[in-house]
C-alpha cells in the first residue's frame, strides 16, 4: 500500500532569550542567554493512503508543531517529511494543491458574504475552472447538505452549520489528504455524529487520508483506526485504536444491581474499590494488577444480594489519561 505521510526522524527546537536576573540591563539586550526547548524530539512514522489516524497527547505534547511542520509552515530543525512524494519545505505551494485542513477554532470562509462565495473562492484560489468549480459545489451541497443555509452570511451560520461549510470548502479541490484540529469542538452530541458520518463517507467515498487531533474521544473511537500518541514531543504508542483499552486497561468496572435494596457496603478486599454506593446501585473499580475480575465476582456475590451484574472496561478516555500519566511519571 502505497504510503501518502513519512515522517523520519523528525525534530523541531525552538530558542529564544531570557532575561537573567544575575545579568545588567545591557548584557539581557546585547547577548541574552538563550533558552532552547525541543517541541518535535526526533519522531518517525507513516501514514497509508486512505488511512484514518488520530494523533493526539496533551497540550503543548507537539501536535501543532508537527502540524505545522507537515503543512510546510514551519522548518524541521532536522530529519525529513514526505507528503504524497513532495518536501513541504521546499514544495509548500505543490502540496497546498494536494491536502485540505480544518481548525475547529479558527475560520477560513468568509464572514459577511454567503456560504455561496466562499466556496467559489476557494476553487478560484485552486485553479479550477467555473464549470468545475460549480460541478464540486453542488456535490458537496447534496453531501453536506448545504442547501438550507447556502445563501446565508457565514456569520449567521450555527456553530454545526459552520463546520459542515468548513470541511466542505476544504474538500473543494478533491484534497488526497484533510488535517483535522479539534474539528468537533463547541458541537452538540447530534452535530458530532453528522460531521463524523460525513467524514467517513468522504474517506470511503474518495479515498481521502484523514489526519485528525483531537481531546475528543468520540471523535478518536468514531473516525480512526489507528492512534498515535504523542508526549513531550516523543511518541510513547502507535497502536490500532481498537488495541487502546485492550493494551492499557488496569481497571475494570462491575455494576451491581440489587434484588430489592442495598442496605449496607461492607468493606471492600484489596484492588477493588466503591466508585459508586446507593441502595439501586453499586459500581465497583477492580484495578487486575491486584486480583482478578473472577475473584472479584465471587466476592461481591457473597457480599450482596444481587440480581443483575454488568462488567466492562475503563472508556478510551480513562485509559489516554493513564497512560499520558504513565508517561509522566517515567519522565
Amino acid at each position: 500500500m502505497s504510503k501518502s505521510i513519512v515522517i523520519s526522524n523528525l525534530s523541531k527546537k525552538f530558542t529564544f532569550p531570557i532575561k537573567s536576573a544575575s545579568s545588567g540591563w545591557l548584557k539581557n539586550l546585547i547577548a541574552p542567554e538563550i533558552k532552547e526547548i525541543i517541541a518535535v524530539d526526533h519522531i518517525s512514522f507513516s501514514v497509508a493512503r486512505g488511512e484514518r489516524i488520530a494523533f493526539i497527547g496533551p497540550n503543548g505534547a507537539g501536535k501543532s508543531t508537527t502540524i505545522k511542520m507537515l503543512t510546510g509552515i514551519l522548518f524541521p530543525t532536522s530529519g525529513s517529511v514526505n507528503i504524497l512524494g513532495l518536501d513541504p519545505t521546499k514544495e509548500r505551494k505543490k502540496l497546498a494543491y494536494q491536502i485540505g485542513t480544518v481548525f475547529g477554532q479558527r475560520s477560513q470562509l468568509l464572514p459577511n458574504l454567503p456560504l455561496t462565495d466562499s466556496l467559489e473562492f476557494f476553487g478560484v484560489m485552486y485553479d479550477l475552472s467555473d464549470k468545475h468549480i460549480q460541478k464540486r459545489i453542488a456535490e458537496l451541497t447534496k453531501l453536506f447538505d448545504l442547501d438550507s443555509f447556502i445563501d446565508q452570511p457565514v456569520r449567521k451560520l450555527s456553530l454545526g452549520q459552520r463546520m459542515r461549510a468548513e470541511v466542505a470548502a476544504s474538500l473543494i479541490h478533491k484534497p488526497k489528504i484533510i488535517l483535522l484540529d479539534e474539528p468537533t469542538i463547541g458541537l452538540d452530541v447530534v452535530a458530532k455524529k453528522s460531521l463524523r458520518d460525513l467524514l467517513l463517507k468522504i474517506n470511503q467515498d474518495e479515498g481521502t487520508t484523514i489526519f485528525l487531533t483531537s481531546h475528543d474521544v468520540g471523535d478518536i473511537e468514531s473516525l480512526c483506526d489507528r492512534t498515535i500518541i504523542i508526549n513531550h514531543g516523543m511518541i510513547i504508542k502507535d497502536l490500532p485504536t481498537v488495541d487502546l483499552a485492550k493494551t492499557f486497561v488496569i481497571e475494570k468496572y462491575i455494576d451491581l444491581v440489587p434484588a430489592t435494596t442495598f442496605h449496607t457496603f461492607a468493606d471492600l478486599p484489596e484492588g477493588m474499590k466503591y466508585l459508586i454506593k446507593s441502595p439501586n446501585k453499586i459500581t465497583v473499580t477492580v484495578d487486575v494488577t491486584k486480583t482478578s475480575v473472577k475473584e472479584s465476582l465471587k466476592q461481591l456475590l457473597d457480599m450482596f444480594d444481587v440480581e443483575d451484574i454488568d462488567v466492562y472496561n475503563a472508556d478510551l478516555e480513562t485509559v489516554i489519561r493513564h497512560i499520558y500519566e504513565r508517561d509522566s511519571t517515567r519522565s
